[in-house]
């Protein structure tokens, strides 16, 4: 019998692929259940959103531009950290990105979100703290740029972004995703931590 070994980020990659096609172009209801509606959640209906909303995608950019981040994040997150830590930080990420949509949206009615993309922004900013002179290529800055200098230009656009209101994206769930991977390395690795900040001093 063969052992298939699957890592974490591999189920992860393939069930939000698979789902998130699914509801695309196939049955498009599937998104409309899962979308997290946080005046919903907020009045305890539909509490299983806050993990299902991170499995669907509102199109096809969407999803590829969070995929894309996975593949070149999460992976070589999970052999670092190892499944068990790599898969709690990827839930915290998840979880709190959807609580801080909740409690900031728990009034409007109207308002509905959806995506991996909090979820993956922690995973981001793990990796940011552990390896802050990493560079990373951002389309469409033209040259590769140091991962600590992408955190902090990353903070500052979506805390900006999110006031402004100018488009459709949940740039809170970013932020709280951010902060989320940001915390998760401070309590489970302080010394990490400290490295990080001794080496862009």
């Amino acid at each position: 019998m063969t052992d298939l070994n699957l890592s974490a980020a591999t189920v992860i990659f393939a069930a939000t692929l698979g789902v998130s096609l699914l509801g695309l172009y196939r049955m498009p209801a599937l998104i409309g259940r899962c979308v997290l509606r946080p005046y919903r959640v907020s009045r305890g209906k539909d509490l299983e959103t806050v993990l299902s909303s991170g499995f669907v995608h509102g199109d096809m950019g969407h999803l590829l531009f969070n995929m894309v981040t996975f593949y070149f994040f999460a992976f070589p997150m999970e052999r670092f950290l190892g499944s068990g830590k790599f898969l709690v930080l990827y839930t915290l990420g998840l979880i709190l990105s959807s609580i801080c949509s909740i409690v900031k949206e728990r009034n409007n009615p109207a308002y509905a979100t959806l995506g991996a993309s909090g979820a993956i922004s922690a995973v981001l900013f793990a990796y940011v703290i552990y390896f802050p002179f990493s560079t990373l290529l951002i389309f469409p800055i033209p040259f590769p740029i140091p991962a600590f200098l992408f955190a902090i230009g990353y903070i500052a656009y979506s805390m900006w972004a999110a006031r402004s209101r100018r488009d459709n994206i949940n740039h809170d769930a970013h932020l709280c995703g951010a902060i989320t991977g940001v915390a998760f390395v401070l309590v489970t690795d302080p010394g990490a931590w400290s490295g990080a900040l001794s080496a862009v001093q």
